[in-house]
């Protein structure tokens, strides 16, 4: 029990991530992004890109990655979805599939369909208090731990993050205000994009990269962001926990197999019983 319960605080960490940036694209762009598990799988082939082929240092390599992701991220912004803003959300939602195929497919091309990881080898684990924990997942949990600590800084005590949560309320009324709402729509993708990145780099550290990688984490992250209330990154990171947390328990009594069943199932009774999330929208 003790032991699955850290595999799902490492899970429900990653998993938390990339649920802070599904909700502030929500709740400040006003709909679902479904590429962002796949920007979440880009992120972790950068990395691979400039860990393997490049040869640099792992930490190097995430940063990097991170950067890259986020310029991705803008790009997409000013060609694919900056043209269809001004149309339902519904359009825009569509149009986040289709960019989806396209990363997932980009990704395909330039790296294969072969699974990979960052470096060979078999890590020996640390023993803590009769818990097995692997070197690279106490980076993770660390590194998990410092980034949500740090959108919770800059959402709250920078001028940036102050101007992102009243265009989240109203953005109307913030232009109004004077603020520039297209500067905050770019950090919105820059910051969303990042900690997609961060997410997915983490994962493909704690197991393998495949194109599909991400596909198979959107459900889980929009999950986490429902439960935790569409539009409040605070609320997605304890869903990100709530979930992660739940799949690793769920082993307990399923196949590990219908464990990815288990967000499914957490989402549509929250949606049944309690639709505007446990700690609602409110950035």
């Amino acid at each position: 029990m003790a032991q699955l319960l850290l595999y799902g605080v490492i899970y429900g960490g990653i998993i938390s991530l990339g649920a802070i940036g599904v909700t502030l694209i929500a709740r400040i762009l006003r709909f679902s992004h479904f590429a962002h598990g796949d920007m979440m799988a880009l992120g972790a082939y950068f990395a691979l890109f400039f860990r393997v082929t490049m040869g640099l240092p792992m930490w190097v390599s995430a940063v990097l990655a991170v950067g890259f992701t986020a310029a991705a991220a803008v790009l997409i912004d000013r060609l694919f979805y900056r043209p269809l803003r001004r149309t339902s959300p519904a359009i825009l939602l569509i149009a986040s599939v289709g960019v989806a195929l396209v990363v997932r497919h980009l990704i395909q091309f330039f790296w294969g369909a072969a699974v990979q990881v960052y470096q060979q080898g078999v890590e020996r684990p640390y023993i803590i208090w009769g818990l097995r924990i692997r070197p690279v997942q106490v980076w993770i949990l660390v590194m998990a731990v410092v980034l949500v600590a740090g959108v919770w800084l800059f959402l709250q005590k920078t001028r940036i993050g102050k101007a992102m949560r009243a265009m989240a309320d109203n953005m109307d009324l913030a232009a109004v205000s004077g603020i520039d709402t297209e500067r905050m729509i770019v950090w919105t993708w820059v910051l969303g994009a990042a900690l997609a990145a961060a997410a997915g780099i983490m994962l493909g550290l704690d197991t393998q990269l495949r194109p599909g990688m991400g596909w198979f984490m959107l459900l889980p992250v929009f999950a986490a962001a429902i439960l935790g209330g569409l539009g409040n990154p605070y609320g997605a990171i304890a869903g990100g926990m709530i979930i992660g947390l739940s799949q690793e328990l769920s082993t307990l009594v399923f196949n590990t197999a219908y464990k990815p069943a288990v967000s499914f199932v957490l989402m549509v009774l929250l949606l049944l019983l309690r639709p505007q999330g446990l700690f609602g929208g409110k950035v």
